[in-house]
């Protein structure tokens, strides 16, 4: 079955500790949401709040992310389903899409492509 990565979009600084109990509930409930549509979370993971990145850009370490953004990607997780459209509409169910959203991008088989 084809493997998506479902990117996560949140107001930064994104920090995980700070989900609302209504927010939880709604995450509990996704992974049979998935299920019920045809689809399987493989893998996913929350990161840490933007505020702890460090970015490298040729020799230059500098401490936070690239950029000063509203939104930076708080997580992701890979999305197997039979075709994209299930994706979407699977994509399209979890929460982060009330405050922030996600990104749905195909992952590349480098065994069938």
């Amino acid at each position: 079955m084809p493997q998506y990565a479902v990117i996560i979009h949140s107001p930064a600084p994104a920090d995980p500790m700070d989900l609302t109990p209504d927010y939880l509930a709604l995450l509990e409930r996704y992974p049979a949401q998935v299920t019920e549509l045809g689809g399987a979370i493989v893998a996913g993971f929350a990161l840490q709040p933007s505020t702890t990145a460090t970015s490298i850009r040729g020799d230059v370490i500098t401490d936070g992310p690239f950029t000063e953004a509203k939104e930076v990607v708080a997580g992701f997780f890979v999305l197997e389903a039979p075709d994209l459209d299930v994706a979407l509409a699977i994509a399209r169910l979890n929460p982060a899409c009330l405050d922030g959203g996600v990104e749905v991008r195909p992952l590349f088989d480098a065994f069938t492509e």
